[in-house]
């Protein structure tokens, strides 16, 4: 199964950001293409003027959208909306928006299905706390949000497993616990799915996050925001 680089930008880049996906482009060999798909989901801001060139393999992709194609819904975006501007991808469920603006799995399903509306892929993402971690719930946690979220028809869909402990701390969970928690997700979403790894990745330590078994891809934070960081993670 091809690997999924996914890149995500959070609330950071104006529109001089745009430069590192040139520069990134630019890095980009057939080979590493052959091996990956790369994805940068970048804010609805700069995605427009993104959708509008062409990037040498890199995708495009949304943080979110609203699970409505449109309506009275102020300051929000619709997956056709994402669409149009040139995405192929869309995040659901990340857990900032779970715990930041209350999303629930039910909210998160309803996303996913917007998103295959719109003919993109949904990347649905799962993880637990530090609490559920030291209790011994991770399995059951994120296997319960994602039976919850995936959408009726789950066939091309994108799972990203970010531990919410682990984003941005520079904490890892050792392999055996990724590969544990990545072979839980494969039996509940079906041998197509992609199922990434979220959480402090960095150039350093992805080769050995992408050689565990099921692990078939990344989904990166700050690390995607330099062209030459990010470019050491797919070239691992």
């Amino acid at each position: 199964m091809k690997r999924l680089i996914a890149g995500n930008w959070k609330m950071h880049g104006l529109k001089a950001a745009m430069a590192e996906i040139e520069a990134l482009s630019g890095k980009l060999t057939p080979a590493d293409l052959e091996k990956s798909d790369v994805l940068i989901c970048p804010p609805a801001t700069l995605l427009m003027g993104l959708g509008e060139q062409a990037h040498n393999g890199v995708a495009l992709g949304g943080q979110n959208c609203h699970q409505e194609e449109m309506g009275a819904y102020t300051g929000d975006i619709s997956a056709e909306m994402l669409a149009e501007a040139g995405a192929s991808y869309c995040i659901v469920g990340h857990s900032e928006r779970r715990a930041k603006h209350g999303e629930h799995d039910a909210l998160v399903r309803q996303k996913a299905d917007a998103c295959h509306r719109a003919g993109i892929t949904p990347i649905i993402c799962v993880g637990e706390s530090f609490t559920d971690r030291a209790q011994g719930k991770a399995v059951k946690v994120v296997t319960s949000q994602l039976w919850a979220s995936l959408p009726e028809d789950h066939s091309q869909v994108v799972v990203a497993y970010e531990p919410v402990w682990a984003v941005g701390s520079g904490a890892i969970p050792t392999l055996d616990d990724i590969g544990e928690v990545h072979a839980a997700l494969r039996e509940v979403a079906g041998q197509n799915a992609r199922i990434l790894y979220g959480g402090s990745v960095k150039p350093s330590n992805a080769a050995q996050i992408l050689s565990v078994p099921n692990v078939h891809g990344v989904l990166v934070g700050g690390a995607s925001l330099k062209a030459e960081e990010f470019y050491g993670i797919i070239s691992a």
